[in-house]
């Protein structure tokens, strides 16, 4: 399967740059670009791409409203990847709570974008293990108290269903960033039984992604 990447940036040079580096991979094709927000969500529409890579500051329309505005469109399916030069807590924060899929820094290395660009349109998300840490601290900080663990009914009135013992252990691994494969090896199981159990877990949590899945997790004290 190709990969439709729409690349949104006010800055024409690093527009150019990564469709250099997205283009030369044989699974990925840059379908196009916006230089502001509100070209942003019209493009989106129009050629409904898997992937968004999203500047925040933007004329007309910054990137956290613009990715606000794309997520909640039931006719735009697109995961959104926060790519900003700026490593700010607030931009992750709001980026998360818009509905970003990833957040990445523009000082990342081309294998990073190639990377974060992969996982996103898998439906895994993307944030770099040192910035998990922080949205894990944060979400630590503010989930509201939970009587109940992620395999209780109901999940603390968050899970339409309960998660399995397996599931919530999946869970906990998955907050801890533990790609598929790391996963697999901690429980002694297949990556295929892995990709059942995270698949299973973003259904009971209603969530689009790990990023979300794990954001939510924290935020309702269930891991």
């Amino acid at each position: 399967m190709t990969i439709r990447v729409l690349l949104v940036d006010d800055h024409a040079m690093l527009r150019a740059g990564f469709r250099t580096i997205l283009g030369s991979q044989p699974d990925i094709e840059v379908v196009g670009e916006a230089a502001t927000g509100a070209q942003a969500v019209d493009t989106a529409l129009a050629l409904r791409p898997d992937v968004i890579t999203m500047d925040v500051q933007m004329p007309d329309m910054d990137g956290l409203e613009a990715t606000r505005r794309i997520v909640s469109d039931p006719d735009v399916a697109a995961a959104v990847a926060i790519v900003t030069t700026f490593d700010r807590d607030d931009y992750l924060f709001e980026a998360l709570d818009a509905g970003a899929s990833g957040f990445l820094l523009k000082n990342a290395g081309p294998e990073e974008l190639i990377a974060a660009v992969r996982a996103l349109a898998s439906g895994d998300g993307m944030l770099a293990p040192e910035v998990t840490r922080r949205v894990l601290s944060r979400f630590a900080r503010t989930a509201a108290p939970a009587s109940a663990s992620p395999s209780a009914p109901g999940g603390a009135g968050v899970l339409a269903e309960p998660l399995t013992e397996r599931e919530a252990e999946v869970l906990a691994l998955m907050a801890d960033a533990r790609s598929n494969a790391e996963i697999a090896g901690a429980l002694f199981i297949g990556e295929a039984t892995v990709k059942t159990h995270v698949s299973r877990v973003l259904q009971k949590l209603g969530a689009r992604d790990r990023v979300q899945a794990v954001v939510l997790a924290h935020r309702h004290g269930l891991s």
